[in-house]
């Protein structure tokens, strides 16, 4: 219901072979170029505020750029660098951009190495200057570093302490940059290494220049710098010498897929995105390992390397739940799983009256879980046929199996979202309405008065859109009840580990539960927790828990669900409402693979994602109390 800002995607490709087999074979030197603009735009889903591509030209000669990279903002910022590169092709003859070597020499993005991102915010901050991929340089082609990833780093300011330590000044604090600087710093350090190793082994001018570019190791620049970042993170670069690497992060927290043949090697956030470009199979695919880098050298010789070891088994379940394609082999069975759970919660908030009950769900993302959940209630229905046929005591009559056989599982597309907010309508009253019109209804989808209304969503995050636009609309059919189910369970803590999600004091589930404390002569429970969360800063941060847990601890989940209810109801409307969450139990019983579950649990799975609970729930309680 309420579009939560994705995680960015990343896209990566190295040829394998010189640029003139791809010509000869595919007709195109440009076969990388293609395949990544393809991979980017079968992540578009990741990210709609920005995206950047660079290359790397590893035959480039001295005084020519062998570096390129192009970025955009906006939902059309792929067609946009995409665009901005055919131009420069388009000014050129065909038989000009068919030859390889003029290609080579004379055009940008003719190169082997292609990386690409896209990029959603997840700190706030926007503008070309914090749009991926990030660029160091340097006359060294070595020390050159080209930088993008699905990110988020939850202990910034200590690495930021730490370069100023080091004398450096860096001119943006953002984890982005920061990040950059620490790797690039690490990255001087191994080209000088290498530097000393080749004047000892007698070598002079340019003869010093290609021991470097043929030595320098990622691996050690990962191993020195990667140990310090507390996130959730998949990073990705590229070098001047032609060295590629991307590495997940040790709790597995974000996703990373790579596949490999004797033409190709291609790193994607999404598995089915390399299926679908590379007609490949499920099984042909590797999923990155937590703590993994997979490096490639300028030769283009690849190996996996332990950086990290594994600090935990906490791979995002909303990863599963809502961001990733639904095409996915996994992700389609278990989202269908997360709908099917609740067939018997959905029972019981219907009263068992299947013939009266019409289901449907919120579109997009809650599609699959849709299909999920009709297949519960089929299977419900049929066990239902079963038993009666089985009771009775005389063979049936036509008449009565027919009966009995055409009951069914009623459902109907009732919602449709019709169009997007515009922000240049400002005045409060006019943009409120307009928010109220962003879904539509089917109308005489269901019988007034008399049959329930089911609808799924993926999550409810604010509440703000069930306000203000899907309970009104849905309460015009007129439905007996509205059941509102979330294949998701309630969601509790902010993210830290690359999804922009709101404020503690932003989340229906939070405010409900301070209501609750208020009216139950509870509220003091919120000044303990404030002071229990200050003491937790105190103590070092491998001892950090989350204190925020103590306020939901009074409360079952029905109780959060009833007031929930009571906040969000619009005003004059009087149909009843219930809602249905996902079980925490349920959610590991359908995705058994990806065990991070902070959003709903609070069980943060890195020191840096405790800490940041802990001080939200500071920040909240000194803005509303002035401490």
């Amino acid at each position: 219901m309420e579009p939560l800002k994705h995680e960015c995607g990343v896209a990566m490709v190295r040829l394998l072979k010189p640029l003139e087999y791809y010509q000869q074979k595919y007709g195109t030197w440009m076969y990388g170029l293609n395949k990544l603009y393809l991979m980017m735009e079968k992540q578009h889903n990741r990210g709609q505020e920005g995206a950047g591509m660079a290359c790397v030209n590893l035959e480039a000669e001295p005084g020519n750029e062998y570096m390129f990279r192009e970025r955009a903002e906006g939902a059309n910022a792929i067609t946009e660098i995409f665009g901005t590169v055919q131009k420069r092709f388009a000014e050129i003859s065909k038989e000009q951009l068919a030859d390889v070597e003029f290609a080579r020499k004379n055009l940008p993005f003719a190169g082997e190495l292609y990386m690409g991102h896209l990029r959603y915010s997840t700190t706030g901050k926007k503008g070309i200057t914090y749009v991926h991929p990030f660029l160091r340089r340097n006359n060294w082609r070595a020390k050159n570093l080209c930088l993008c990833g699905n990110f988020n780093m939850t202990n910034i300011d200590e690495i930021f302490e730490r370069l100023i330590g080091m004398g450096q000044s860096p001119r943006i604090y953002s984890d982005s940059y920061i990040t950059l600087e620490y790797m690039g710093h690490r990255l001087d350090r191994e080209v000088e290494r290498n530097f000393v190793d080749a004047q000892k082994r007698g070598l002079k001018g340019r003869d010093i220049t290609n021991y470097i570019d043929n030595n320098v190791k990622m691996g050690n620049v990962l191993k020195t710098t990667m140990p310090d970042f507390d996130g959730g993170y998949v990073m990705c670069g590229l070098t001047g010498s032609g060295e590629m690497f991307a590495m997940r992060d040790p709790w597995g927290i974000r996703p990373a897929f790579w596949y490999k043949n004797d033409e190709i090697l291609v790193v994607a956030s999404e598995r089915p995105v390399l299926q679908t470009t590379f007609g490949l199979q499920c099984d042909d695919i590797n999923e990155l390992e937590p703590g993994c880098a997979l490096v490639v050298n300028k030769k283009g010789e690849d190996s996996l390397e332990r950086i990290i070891e594994q600090r935990g088994d906490s791979k995002c379940s909303f990863e599963r739940i809502y961001f990733s394609r639904g095409s996915d082999r996994d992700i389609y069975q278990e989202r269908k799983k997360l709908g099917e759970q609740l067939t018997g919660s959905i029972l019981k908030a219907v009263d068992y009256d299947t013939e009266h009950t019409v289901f449907s769900f919120i579109p997009n993302t809650a599609e699959v879980a849709f299909y999920g959940m009709l297949g519960g209630f089929k299977r419900y229905l049929n066990d239902q046929k079963i038993e009666r046929i089985q009771n009775m005591d005389h063979i049936p009559s036509k008449e009565e199996l027919q009966e009995i056989l055409h009951q069914y599982v009623r459902s109907e597309k009732v919602a449709w979202k019709d169009i997007k907010l515009r922000t240049f309508i400002t005045e409060g009253n006019s943009r409120n309405d307009l928010a109220s019109h962003v879904y539509d209804v089917t109308y005489g989808s269901l019988q007034p008065y008399v049959d329930n209304l089911v609808i799924i969503d993926d999550s409810i995050v604010r509440g703000t859109t069930l306000k203000e636009s899907i309970l009104k609309i849905l309460d015009s059919l007129h439905p007996k009840k509205i059941v509102i189910v979330s294949s998701s369970p309630q969601i509790r803590y902010p993210d830290y580990y690359g999804i922009d999600m709101p404020r503690l004091e932003e989340f229906c589930v939070f405010r409900a539960t301070v209501e609750l404390l208020k009216e139950s002569g509870k509220e003091n429970l919120l000044e303990e927790t404030y002071h229990k969360c200050k003491a937790e800063l105190e103590k070092p941060k491998t001892e950090m828990q989350n204190a925020v847990r103590d306020i939901y601890r009074p409360f079952t989940v029905d109780e959060i669900n009833n007031k929930m209810i009571e906040m969000l109801r619009p005003e004059g409307m009087k149909t009843p409402v219930e809602l249905v969450f996902q079980s925490i139990e349920g959610l590991h019983t359908a995705i058994p693979n990806h065990k991070g579950d902070w959003y709903f649990t609070g069980n943060y799975p890195t020191p840096g994602g405790t800490r940041l609970v802990n001080q939200s729930f500071i920040n909240y309680y000194e803005s509303v109390y002035n401490r």
